[in-house]
């Protein structure tokens, strides 16, 4: 459970249904601006929601392509007071620069742009083949669309989690989507979570980038709340992810089943 004194914040506002008003205070999440540093080389600014900040760290630096194992790094220090991530690791300034170089324009939501492009060699095509449950993944999302308490009091964050077929092992929100994706898969990386059998489900919308995270990290299996994009399903196809959207009650359309034997319970 998250303390949520440190992400919502009470604004005054004026409400109005049909010809009446009234003056009340209406809560916000708040809205952060989080900068990460990389061997002393800035990376990126983010826009987020102010908790689990070394998981995001951890989940944006892997999910973007600048650190690949775990022991590649040395220490993490965040400094919440000034909104700032200092990441120390094994890796090359030169390489740094080189993947600064590669930035693209995507439909960010929390930022516009990724590090990397869909010829980088380092993202893992899925191969191991399992069976998964329909009825079981409509479980999970019901479980999840409960979860989020700063959502119920906001309505104004994304949500992310990570799953085997039984449980959500790992949660987050986030004012982004992609943030809430780059938490989850942190604290996963820095909990020696093993990705390559779990289920990512978010509330987001699955745009490509959000399936190249997913295929830096191996995970092989995408359930979203929302709709998903044309280049989401042709990137999925081409990193054997299953891909799955608009997912409700009993109801799921399935753009790509990827390695994954989909079956439903009697």
């Amino acid at each position: 459970m998250i303390e949520l004194g440190n992400v919502i914040e009470t604004e005054e506002i004026i409400k109005i249904n049909d010809e009446n008003q009234k003056i009340t205070n209406d809560e916000l999440a708040v809205e952060f601006p989080f900068t990460i540093f990389l061997n002393d080389v800035e990376i990126v600014t983010l826009l987020v929601t102010p908790f689990k900040l070394k998981f995001l760290t951890v989940g944006f630096l892997f999910d973007e392509g600048f650190l690949r194992h775990k022991d590649d790094i040395k220490s993490i220090t965040i400094d919440e007071e000034k909104g700032v991530a200092n990441v120390k690791t094994n890796q090359d300034i030169n390489f740094i620069k080189e993947m600064l170089n590669k930035r693209l324009i995507t439909s960010g939501c929390g930022r516009s742009s990724t590090f990397y492009n869909v010829k980088d060699s380092f993202f893992v095509i899925n191969k191991r083949s399992f069976e998964l449950n329909l009825q079981d993944i409509f479980n999970l999302n019901t479980v999840f669309q409960k979860k989020s308490e700063l959502f119920k009091r906001t309505g104004c964050v994304h949500s992310s989690a990570i799953c085997n077929i039984n449980k959500i092992l790992v949660f987050a929100d986030d004012i982004g989507r992609h943030n809430s994706v780059d938490k989850v898969i942190g604290e996963c990386i820095l909990n020696d979570i093993d990705l390559f059998d779990k289920i990512l489900l978010t509330t987001g919308r699955v745009s490509s980038d959000i399936v190249l995270k997913a295929g830096k990290v191996g995970l092989p299996v995408i359930v979203s709340h929302s709709a998903v994009t044309s280049l989401a399903i042709k990137f999925s196809k081409r990193l054997n992810i299953a891909l799955l959207g608009f997912t409700r009650f009993k109801r799921v359309n399935v753009y790509n089943k990827g390695n994954i034997c989909l079956k439903m319970k009697n």
